[in-house]
Order: structure tokens, then C-alpha cells, then sequence
């Protein structure tokens, strides 16, 4: 069984993937696409969570005794998750037909990536997590600039 402490521990890395994603957001927000802010911090802290309950709950079933008969597959939970988060990616993609063009698939994208932070901070891979923030902005904001742009629009 956890104790309060590492229920509280628990607790910060669900604030800290939900901060780190909302700094991905926040330049979403900035950029005034969809999935600003608060979708992004909402979907790091809740793929952290959905993991750590998922971690949690083998831990508790074997301290009932039940280990053996139900089982519970991280690997699974985390494929759930990008399931999920894919088709809610899939649902902010804007094919306009009068301008031939596909808008804010780079939104969809970078809710895959906050859902991948989320996961880097339950599984307790923090320098991973931070890394891939900071690489997020890089791709969001500098390479937004540059001549691909161009090609791209």
C-alpha cells in the first residue's frame, strides 16, 4: 500500500508533467492555434497520472493476493494513451477546401509530444522530460521561421 508520501510524490510529478506541457502550450497559445495552454497541461498531467494508477495497480493487486489471477500491462495503458490522444489530434486537424490545405496538424502533433512528456515524468525519466520540452519549442518556434515554412504553406 502507498503511503501519503508517496502519494504526494506522486501528486508533484502529475503538477510537474502538467507544468512542463504547459509550457508547450503556452506557445501554442501565444502562436493562437488550438490546443493551447490548458488542453496541453491537461493532457501531460492526466497521461501522468493514467500511468502511475497504472503502476499503482499492480502494486495493489499483488499486495491482495490477486497477482495471479488480474493483471495489469503498462504497456497497454500507455498504448491506450496515445490511442486516445491520437484520435483527439485527429479531431483538431482542418482539411479547408477552399484553400487546399491542411491546418494545425503541428497542434495535433505537439499534443502526441506533451502526452509523451507525461509518460517521461510518471516513468520518472525527468532530464528525458525537460529535454523534450525545450525540443518541442525548438521545432514550434524557431523552425516555424525558417525557409520550410515557406515550402510548407
Amino acid at each position: 500500500m502507498h503511503t501519503i508520501e508517496d502519494e504526494l510524490i506522486f501528486l508533484v510529478h502529475v503538477i510537474l508533467a502538467s507544468v512542463l506541457t504547459g509550457i508547450v502550450g503556452f506557445e501554442r497559445g501565444i502562436a493562437r492555434k488550438p490546443a493551447g495552454l490548458r488542453t496541453n497541461m491537461l493532457v501531460g498531467g492526466a497521461v501522468c497520472l493514467f500511468v502511475i494508477l497504472g503502476e499503482s495497480m499492480v502494486i495493489h493487486f499483488s499486495e491482495l493476493g490477486l497477482g495471479s489471477y488480474i493483471t495489469t500491462d503498462p504497456i497497454r495503458i500507455i498504448q491506450a494513451i496515445v490511442l486516445g490522444i491520437s484520435f483527439i489530434g485527429a479531431g483538431m486537424v482542418l482539411h479547408t477546401r477552399k484553400e487546399q490545405r491542411v491546418k494545425y496538424l503541428t497542434s495535433s502533433a505537439t499534443i502526441l509530444f506533451s502526452a509523451g512528456i507525461g509518460i517521461s515524468v510518471a516513468l520518472k525519466q525527468y532530464i528525458l522530460a525537460v529535454g523534450v520540452t525545450f525540443f518541442v519549442l525548438f521545432i514550434n518556434l524557431l523552425l516555424a521561421h525558417t525557409w520550410f515554412k515557406k515550402r510548407e504553406g
